[in-house]
């Protein structure tokens, strides 16, 4: 059964609409009220305050903790200082993703890990012989992430700490309600927003004095109905829905190169030798057989397709997470994993996995939509990732 997180005595008496789901073994609003419109409104025009607490988290500390670090990511660590937090994803040995997360240098030989699967094994078989220390705070941790374009002026409001001038990706730490926290200018949403890491046992003191001081930013709490919108936009991935970590993978189809799920740019070949190293070399010469690209749906067509049924079209609302086929001509080559109605940019967007050979920007290819239990397919343009980029996500000071 699942269980409640820190912030569930808060988050049960607003969520009106009962309409939970499990994320690793703990309750997780899907949506609060009836409809996600508010909570996905809160995310792109006020403050919406998320529960994340069910991510795995680790604390990595010791002599070797760099070492490790590096051992496992692909990235290099070395080039992290103090303070800064990365986006980054771990391979197996044949150089296929397992998961991705990010990791905070909290101090020279001290890193806090997240990660949507649990990986305290994995970590462990990789730190063998090595002077490193692994824990699992998970439990020990809750997580609050506040988003929005007011997110950054009600933390100031709220929290003793240096919010104007922290940076993009970069941690501070400070008191929220006299609860030592720390604050990273990170997020899952493509907007202005911060993440706030707490003792458990202080979650709810925490809660409160944001909630309280959000009410003049209009703060909503928002569930993951409306986180998976914004993600949406922001051109961000999902494991289980957009890739499979490829410790679950059934077959290798289902396996993920780096390179073909865009995270070329967080493969660092000159580091030292890393798990998965060897094939990573191979997969940058040689090219792979898929990229991840954002496509744009033609909206006429899919009115169009609508009307030859007598049937008006209506927006999706919530995003998809079923695959659907694209198609170039007869031909099939690939599939969108996650697509949604765009409120922000009045468009109907997708996330989707293409054969190389057809994922250059521009293209036109087509998409399957199902009407009436009939297939039909209608224009998608592979068009620039993210979606949605507003300055103000990466501006100093807030």
């Amino acid at each position: 059964m699942p269980i409640g997180t820190a912030f569930h005595e808060r988050t049960f008496p607003l969520c009106q609409s009962l309409n939970y789901r499990e994320w690793s073994g703990y309750y997780t609003v899907s949506v609060y009220e009836m409809h996600h419109e508010h909570e996905y409104n809160a995310i792109r025009n006020a403050a919406a305050l998320i529960d994340i607490s069910p991510l795995y988290k680790y604390l990595i500390t010791g002599k070797d903790a760099t070492k490790l670090v590096n051992r496992v990511i692909t990235r290099d660590i070395r080039k992290v200082s103090v303070g800064q937090v990365i986006y980054c994803c771990w391979c197996d040995e044949q150089g296929k993703v397992i998961d991705d997360g990010t990791i905070t240098r909290l101090e020279e030989n001290k890193y806090r890990w997240t990660a949507a699967d649990p990986s305290l094994r994995w970590f462990r078989q990789n730190g063998t012989n090595m002077d490193v220390q692994i824990e699992d705070i998970s439990e020990k941790v809750a997580a609050l992430a506040l988003q929005g374009p007011t997110s950054g002026k009600l933390l100031k409001s709220v929290a003793e700490a240096d919010i104007a001038n922290l940076k993009y990706f970069r941690v501070t730490h400070g008191k929220i309600a006299g609860v030592p926290v720390d604050i990273s200018r990170t997020g899952y949403t493509g907007d202005l927003g911060y993440e706030i890491w707490v003792p458990w046992n202080d979650a709810v003191k925490v809660w409160d004095a944001v909630m309280e001081t959000g009410k003049r930013f209009d703060i909503h709490a928002a569930g993951m109905l409306a986180l998976d919108v914004a993600r949406v936009e922001a051109g961000l991935l999902l494991i289980e829905v957009d890739y499979s970590s490829s410790k679950k993978a059934l077959i290798p189809s289902q396996k993920y190169s780096p390179y073909e799920l865009g995270f070329g740019k967080i493969v660092h070949l000159n580091k030292e030798n890393f798990i998965g190293k060897a094939a990573l070399e191979q997969d940058q010469k040689q090219g792979v057989a898929r990229q991840f690209v954002g496509l744009e749906i033609d909206w006429t067509e899919v009115e169009a397709s609508y009307e030859k049924f007598g049937l008006t079209p209506a927006a999706p609302s919530q995003a998809s997470r079923v695959a659907v086929p694209v198609y170039c001509g007869e031909k099939q080559v690939g599939k969108a994993t996650s697509t949604t109605w765009s409120p922000v940019l009045k468009k109907m967007i997708a996330l989707a996995s293409i054969e190389t050979s057809h994922a250059k920007l521009g293209t036109r290819l087509q998409m399957e939509i199902t009407i009436e239990a009939i297939r039909q397919k209608v224009t998608a343009k592979i068009v620039k990732m993210p979606f949605f980029n507003p300055a103000r996500k990466t501006a100093v000071p807030v």
